[in-house]
């Protein structure tokens, strides 16, 4: 469960309760008490916390600081007090942690507004808001405003005009851990939270007059119920456990607020806060006979986390410990009580900070998301297609170039036979030539009879030498004559069986056109 820390400051004075909720109470894991150091007023105490976010440095360090749960510091510089509340927390999930700053006069100032409570509440703030101006002549946000019903028409407003310094506190609790803000639920009023809780714990007869005096060490607060609701809170007392001198004055203040609020009589009286000593009740007895006195009960809350000395002093934290059950109460839908978010905290814990002009830009920025990213998917889809279509390429090319390794050798072969043809042609040319070159030279044999060719030989170019024997001389000038393109080159006796034979050599050219 996430840690809930409620921080209450009232002049030199800061509580601190650290509660979590269980099923069924609200379990109570730390109280702190630190006095901060300063002058005793409780202006120049709110101007400290008001700096504390810009005093603080990343030069402060924990490491000495034991982070003890029962913690009660009175220190004398400012870091070092933040430097001590900080080490008791040490042990805290602060990132996970919500705070309630709890805030009370002078932070908080009250109003009572007469009317009836409008359907709308935006509507019924500005009534407020148009009511204070007109009475106290402030100017209020509505953003700093709140309230709670009283009786009949009778609202109790409760609102700020300033910085609270409880916030500038958790701010610079967070300046400390090195983070830029901690989240802050809400703002409390310390008068209205303890009211609320006491209404819803302590029973009342309905026509009872109630007090609830709550003495702090500086301070001290009257709050009067009828019955089980909100009657009248009086004026802050600066009378505390620290300059009490006689329980007198008490009485005085208690009758004067009586006066102011409409209270006839004390039925009750209930004791919180650091001083619920039998002086301080017989006292009551004394001045209020027939008041029933008692001290406030905190059996709504599990405090076995607490030390035993703690557990005995868990009274002194009813402000505190009040604003928590007030606050879960609430989300329970079991009580009103008063919730102020002033703007500058809700931008401050912002994740992203952004104006008006900011906010009228976002369609704009929706659009242009919206269109590049359509673009980019779109290309995206087209990149995709076209990363299918490269590949069913890829692989025709593949197939091509098998196709053509393929016909690689049927191009040689084709390439060869164009030679090959070629070489026909130019021989079968030349085979017309010899062809009628024999037939010439048959014919010619075949009438002489004593003719014969031994040899056939060609030459350089289209020269052919024929070498052979004849038995006439005559014939061979004949052939010679025959073929005008011949040369007889030579022509030699030589006998051939008891007969007169003649061997010759015979050039002559097959382009000439043969007789």
């Amino acid at each position: 469960m996430k840690p809930l820390i409620c921080i209450y400051c009232e002049g030199n004075d800061l509580k601190l309760s650290v509660v979590s909720r269980e099923k069924n109470s609200i379990r109570v894991h730390r109280i702190i008490t630190s006095e901060l150091s300063g002058r005793k007023d409780g202006t120049e105490s709110e101007k400290k916390l008001r700096d504390y976010g810009e005093e603080m440095s990343d030069e402060l360090s924990f490491d000495s600081l034991a982070a003890e749960k029962d913690v009660t510091v009175t220190v004398g510089s400012d870091s070092t007090d933040l430097q001590a509340i900080a080490a008791s927390l040490g042990d805290v999930n602060l990132t996970q942690a919500q705070f309630i700053p709890i805030i009370t006069d002078p932070s908080a100032n009250f109003h009572i507004f007469e009317g009836e409570e409008a359907k709308d509440k935006s509507r019924f703030l500005d009534l407020i808001i148009d009511d204070i101006l007109k009475t106290k002549g402030i100017s209020v946000a509505k953003d700093g405003l709140d309230y709670v019903h009283l009786h009949g028409n009778s609202y109790l407003c409760v609102f700020t005009e300033e910085s609270v310094p409880c916030v500038n506190l958790v701010n610079a609790f967070a300046s400390i851990n090195n983070k830029r803000f901690y989240k802050i639920s809400s703002i409390k009023c310390a008068e209205i939270a303890l009211a609320n809780y006491v209404s819803k714990t302590t029973k009342f007869f309905p026509e009872d007059y109630s007090l609830v005096i709550y003495i702090g060490r500086e301070y001290s607060k009257l709050i009067f119920l009828e019955g089980q609701k909100l009657k009248h809170i009086g004026t802050t007392l600066d009378i505390g456990t620290q300059n009490l001198h006689t329980y007198d004055v008490y009485f005085s203040k208690i009758l004067l607020e009586m006066e102011n609020g409409g209270i006839p009589r004390l039925d009750n009286v209930v004791l919180c806060g650091d001083d619920r000593s039998e002086n301080l009740v017989l006292s009551f007895y004394g001045t209020f006979p027939e008041a029933n006195v008692s001290e406030l009960k905190f059996d709504s809350f599990e405090l076995s986390d607490l030390p035993e000395n703690e557990r005995d002093n868990i009274s002194a934290y009813s402000i505190p410990v009040s604003g928590a059950y007030e606050y879960y109460a609430e989300q329970d839908n079991e009580l009103s009580g008063i919730n102020i978010m002033p703007r500058y905290i809700k931008e401050n814990q912002k994740f992203l900070q952004f104006g008006w002009h900011s906010y009228a830009i976002f369609p704009f920025l929706f659009a242009a998301t919206f269109l590049f990213t359509y673009l980019t998917l779109s290309n995206y889809k087209e990149m995709s297609e076209l990363d299918v279509e490269i590949q069913i390429l890829r692989e025709l090319e593949i197939q091509n170039q098998s196709i053509v390794n393929q016909l690689a050798p049927l191009n040689k072969r084709i390439d060869n036979f164009d030679k090959t043809q070629a070489i026909l042609d130019s021989a079968s040319a030349g085979t017309e030539i010899w062809g009628k070159s024999v037939e010439y030279v048959s014919h010619f044999i075949e009438r002489r009879r004593n003719f014969w060719v031994s040899h056939w030989e060609t030459g350089n170019g289209n020269q052919v030498l024929l070498k052979g024997f004849s038995l006439s001389r005559s014939v061979l000038t004949e052939f010679a004559e025959y073929n005008n393109a011949s040369i007889l080159r030579n022509v030699l006796y030589e006998p051939l069986r008891e007969k007169n034979a003649f061997a010759y050599n015979i050039n002559f050219n097959l382009r000439n056109k043969q007789k």
